[in-house]
C-alpha cells in the first residue's frame, strides 16, 4: 500500500480518531424525524442561552439549576452510555430514565430554589435524595462526554470529605445532608463559580466559534498560513504551525483541532519528508497551544478572569508575549529539523494567490469585531459575544452569496439571494446545534468541578496541600515550582480545558500564592501546566490522536510533541520568578514600557533558538553535546528577563553559532 493511500485511510477514518481520544465525538446518530426533533431542541436551548445571559435577572440558583436541568436532558440525548449503543435513532429506556430524572432534579432545585435557601442547610430527605440522584446522574452523563480522569479526582475527593466529616464523630446521616447541601444545593458545588462562569460568558463564545467556523474561516487559515510559510524549507510543517494556532483559539479543544487540521497538514508534512511521529507531534503541540492563544484561549480566559478579578481584555493581552513564546519554539524546532533533512517547501504553483486572500479576508471580521468590542469595554462581554454571533451569520450569509454567483453567473441575482438566505439559514441553525452539543461538555465538566471545588472547601484540603508543599519546598521556592508543575499534570490528564483550569485553579495556584509569587503568574503557571497534560505522556491525548491520523508510535508521538512544546515547560517558570512576560510589575510609560516589552521578546526568542539547536542537535551540520550544552545553557540565560543575563546568553549563543557556520563551511 502506498504512502498516499495511507493518507486517503487516516483522513476517512477521521470520526472514528475523534470517538477514541476525544469523548465529545462519541454521540449518538439520529435520522429522519427523529433528527429533526433533536436538532430543534438543541436549538431552541442555544437561543435559550443567549436569551437567558442577555436578559435574566433570576437567582444564581434558579437559573444555573435551570441551565443544568436542560444540558442533562440535552446531554442524555446526545451521548449514549457505549460505543456499542451508537446506532441510528436508538436510546435505551434507561437512558431516557436517568435523564429525565437527572433533569428532574435540577429542574427541582430551581421551582424550590427560595423556600431550600431559607431552611440555610437544613435540608429534609427529599432534598437530599433529590440531590443524591442529580449528582449521581451528572457523574454518569460526566462519564459519558468528558471521560473518567476527572470522575476519578471527584470521586476521590468524595471519599475524602466523608472521612473527614465522620472522623470527627459526625453521624453519617448529616454528614451526607451536610454534603448535599453544599454539592447540589449551594454555590460552592455543581451551581458554583465554574458553572457561572459557563453559563455567562462560555456558552455565547462557543456557540460564537461554531458560526465562526461555519463562514469557512478555517479554510481562510489555512490558505493564509499557505501563503505565508508555505514556500520555506519544511513548509507544511510550518503551515501546520499557523494554522493550528489560529484555528485552535477558536475550536477550544486540542484532540478536536489536531484531527480537524491534521487531517490536511499531516498528510502534507509526511510529503515532505517529515518522519510520521514528528509529524503528528507537530500538530499535536500547535493544537494544544490553540488553548493558550488569545483571544478566546479555549474559553479558560473567561474563568481566569473571574478567579483572579480581571477584566477579561488583561488577561487576553498578558497571555500574548507566553502564546508568541510557545508558538516561536514550535516553529524554530520545526525549520531545523527541516534544514536537518534537506527538506524543500510547496510549489509556488500549489500556493493560494495574494488576491483570493485579499477577497476573503473579511471572513475574519467578526473575531476583530469580538477582539474591538471586549478591548474597548464598550458593552458587556455577553453582549459583545451576541453581536459577534450576528456578525458571523452576516459574513456567512455574504460568503454564500459571493459562491453562488461565482457558481451560476447566468442566473439571475434574486435567484441566487434567496438560495444563500436559505444556505445561511441552515448554516446558522446547525451552528446553533453544534453550540448545544459544545456547551454540554464544557458545562458538565465545570459542574463536576464545582464539585471538586466544593469537596476541597469543605474538607479545608487546599489548605492540608499547601502546607505540605511549602513545607517540603522550604527557602527554594523552585521545589514549590516543580512540586506544583508535577501536580497539574497529573491532575490535567485528560481533562477538558475549561474544567482542568477550574481545578488547577482550586488546588494549585493558591499554593504558589503562597510561596510568595504574584497571583496572575500563579494563575497562568498552573494553567499552562494543565493544557500540557494534552501532550505530555502517558495520558496525552492531542498528540495520540496526531499519532492516529500520522500512522505513527503513539508514546513517540508524545515525546516529540513534549519535546517541541519545551516553551510551555520553560517559559511558566522565567514568568513566576519575573512577571515581566505577563506584563506586570512594568516600570516607567508609554515608549519605555514598549521598548522593555519588545527587548524581552527578542531576547526570549533568541533564547528559544539557542534551546532548540540543543534539542534538535543540528545547525549547518551535527553539533557535539559540549557545544550543544552551551547552547541550551546561553538560551536560558537569554529567556530569563534582565540585561546581564541577555548579554551572557547572547554572547554564548552567537559565539557557538559563529563555530558552527565555521565548522559547517569546512564540511562542506
Amino acid at each position: 500500500m502506498s504512502e498516499q493511500e495511507k493518507d486517503t485511510i487516516s483522513t476517512e477514518n477521521l470520526d472514528d480518531v475523534m470517538r477514541k481520544y476525544d469523548k465529545e465525538s462519541n454521540i449518538r446518530v439520529w435520522t429522519g424525524w427523529a433528527e429533526k426533533v433533536v436538532s430543534v431542541l438543541l436549538a431552541l436551548f442555544s437561543v435559550y442561552c443567549i436569551y437567558m445571559t442577555l436578559v435574566s435577572t433570576a437567582l444564581p440558583e434558579i437559573r444555573l439549576s435551570l441551565f443544568l436541568c436542560f444540558i442533562t436532558l440535552a446531554g442524555y440525548l446526545v451521548f449514549p452510555a457505549r460505543r456499542k449503543h451508537v446506532r441510528p435513532n436508538y436510546m435505551p429506556w434507561f437512558d431516557i430514565v436517568l435523564a429525565f430524572v437527572g433533569g428532574g432534579c435540577f429542574l427541582y432545585h430551581a421551582m424550590d430554589a427560595m423556600r431550600i435557601i431559607k431552611m440555610m442547610g437544613r435540608i429534609g430527605p427529599w432534598q437530599i435524595a433529590a440531590g443524591v440522584v442529580g449528582l449521581i446522574c451528572l457523574a454518569e452523563l460526566c462519564r459519558r462526554c468528558v471521560g473518567v480522569p476527572i470522575l476519578v479526582v471527584a470521586g476521590l475527593l468524595l471519599g475524602y470529605t466523608f472521612y473527614n466529616k465522620l472522623s470527627y464523630g459526625m453521624p453519617f446521616a448529616i454528614a451526607l445532608r451536610d454534603i448535599v447541601n453544599t454539592l447540589f444545593y449551594s454555590p460552592s458545588g455543581v451551581i458554583g463559580t465554574p458553572v457561572n462562569v459557563c453559563f455567562t460568558y462560555i456558552v455565547l463564545f462557543i456557540i460564537f466559534g461554531a458560526f465562526l467556523e461555519r463562514t469557512g474561516i478555517a479554510g481562510f487559515f489555512i490558505a493564509f498560513a499557505n501563503r505565508i510559510a508555505g514556500r520555506s524549507s519544511g513548509g507544511p510543517a510550518k503551515v501546520a504551525v499557523i494554522s493550528s494556532a489560529l484555528c485552535g483559539m477558536v475550536s477550544g479543544s486540542s484532540v478536536g483541532n489536531t484531527v480537524t487540521t491534521g487531517a490536511i497538514t499531516i498528510p502534507m508534512m509526511k510529503k515532505t519528508g517529515y518522519k510520521p511521529e514528528f509529524a503528528g507531534a507537530v500538530e499535536a503541540a500547535a493544537s494544544t497551544g490553540g488553548q493558550i492563544m488569545p483571544p478566546i484561549m479555549g474559553a479558560a480566559a473567561f474563568l481566569m478572569a473571574e478567579y483572579m478579578g480581571l477584566p477579561y481584555a488583561q488577561v487576553a493581552l498578558k497571555a500574548i508575549i507566553p502564546a508568541l513564546l510557545y508558538f516561536t519554539g514550535i516553529f524554530i524546532a520545526v525549520h531545523l529539523e527541516a534544514k536537518a533533512l534537506n527538506l524543500k517547501g510547496i510549489s509556488a504553483l500549489e500556493l493560494p494567490k495574494w488576491g483570493f486572500l485579499l477577497r476573503n479576508c473579511y471572513l475574519i471580521l467578526p473575531l476583530v469585531l469580538l477582539i474591538w468590542l471586549v478591548s474597548t469595554g464598550a458593552r458587556t462581554m455577553a453582549f459583545s459575544a451576541a453581536i459577534s454571533i450576528i456578525a458571523a451569520f452576516v459574513v456567512g450569509f455574504i460568503n454564500h452569496l459571493f459562491t453562488e454567483y461565482a457558481a451560476h453567473r447566468d442566473e439571475k441575482i434574486a435567484q441566487t439571494a434567496k438560495r444563500s438566505v436559505v444556505d445561511s439559514g441552515m448554516n446558522a441553525f446547525d451552528a446553533l446545534v453544534a453550540g448545544s452539543k459544545g456547551a454540554i461538555t464544557v458545562a458538565v465538566a465545570c459542574a463536576v468541578a464545582g464539585v471538586i471545588a466544593g469537596c476541597i472547601t469543605t474538607t479545608g484540603l487546599a489548605s492540608i496541600l499547601i502546607n505540605t508543599i511549602v513545607r517540603l519546598a522550604g527557602n527554594a521556592t523552585v521545589i514549590g515550582l516543580i512540586l506544583t508543575m508535577l501536580c497539574c499534570i497529573v491532575l490535567g490528564m485528560g481533562v477538558p480545558t475549561t474544567a482542568n483550569y477550574c481545578i488547577m485553579a482550586s488546588t494549585c495556584a493558591p499554593i504558589l500564592i503562597q510561596l510568595g509569587f504574584p497571583a496572575v503568574a500563579a494563575h497562568f503557571f498552573v494553567f499552562y501546566f494543565g493544557i500540557v497534560a494534552d501532550i505530555t505522556p502517558p495520558v496525552a491525548l492531542a498528540a495520540f490522536a496526531g499519532s492516529a491520523i500520522a500512522k505513527a508510535n503513539p508514546m513517540k508521538t508524545g515525546l516529540n510533541a513534549t519535546k517541541l512544546a519545551i516553551a510551555a515547560f520553560i517559559v511558566p517558570y522565567i514568568f513566576s520568578y519575573n512577571p515581566a512576560l505577563l506584563l506586570e510589575n512594568m516600570t516607567g510609560s508609554g515608549w519605555s514600557v514598549f521598548m522593555q516589552t519588545m527587548l524581552i521578546v527578542v531576547s526570549a526568542m533568541l533564547g528559544l533558538f539557542g534551546v532548540g539547536v540543543a534539542l534538535n542537535g543540528h545547525l549547518f551540520r551535527r553539533v557535539n553535546p559540549f557545544i550543544r550544552i552551551l547552547f541550551a545553557a546561553g538560551g536560558l540565560l537569554m529567556i530569563v528577563p534582565g540585561l546581564k543575563t541577555d548579554a551572557i546568553g547572547f554572547a554564548i549563543v552567537a559565539a557557538m553559532v559563529v563555530i558552527q557556520r565555521m565548522a559547517g563551511r569546512k564540511e562542506a
